[in-house]
């Protein structure tokens, strides 16, 4: 598993987010404070503090530097 740290400031950034993580057949999570909830679910980005970064947790044992590469222009 990968943790990096992303920023979805706004609604076009959180929907191409979306769009980026759903092209791959692994697990996202996104971790703010104590709730975890599923990175393609853009109803449950919404429900989240989008105002500071936020943890993604990549659950992926290849393509990771793919994955890293493909979700850099969300990295804080």
């Amino acid at each position: 598993m990968k943790t990096v740290s992303i920023c979805l400031n706004s609604i076009d950034k959180v929907k191409s987010f979306v769009n980026e993580v759903t092209k791959f057949d692994t697990d996202f999570d996104l971790v703010s404070g104590r709730y975890v909830i599923d990175a393609k679910s853009i109803m449950g980005i919404f429900s989240l503090d989008l105002s500071k970064p936020i943890e993604l947790n990549v659950h992926a044992e290849q393509d990771v530097d793919e994955i890293l590469e493909a979700l850099k222009p969300y990295m804080a």
